[in-house]
């Protein structure tokens, strides 16, 4: 099992920045990609940002030129620098991760979410 464990959610005022860290642990052979989600109140979850292990990004069209996804494969650790955050980006961000087990069968999990504020 691959336990994801989340930091650095709080509460912020528009236009400010907050940093998010997730690490991963367990029976792991290799991650294939890392990504973050969020969940606003009423809305379905959506993605925000992906990295794979090559370093290729893909970010939601709503956080383009705001965040930054990055990742420290040796730490099995991936990180999101929010800046100029907007009311808008209210939500439970949930860290995800595919990839392998050391018996080689895949795996996908996902953190327990952290809350992210902005007030305007």
């Amino acid at each position: 099992q691959v336990q994801l464990v989340e930091s650095g959610g709080g509460l912020v005022q528009a236009g400010g920045s907050l940093r998010l860290s997730c690490a991963a642990s367990g029976s792991i052979f290799s991650i294939n990609r890392m990504g973050w989600y969020r969940q606003a109140p009423g809305k379905q979850r959506e993605l925000v940002a992906t990295i794979t292990s090559t370093g290729t990004t893909n970010y939601a069209d709503s956080v383009k030129g705001r965040f930054t996804i990055s990742r420290d494969n040796a730490m099995n650790t991936v990180y999101l620098q929010m800046n100029s955050l907007k009311p808008e980006d209210t939500a439970v961000y949930y860290c995800n991760s595919m990839g392998y087990y050391r018996n080689y069968q895949v795996f996908d999990s996902w953190g327990q979410g952290t809350q992210v504020t902005v007030s305007s």
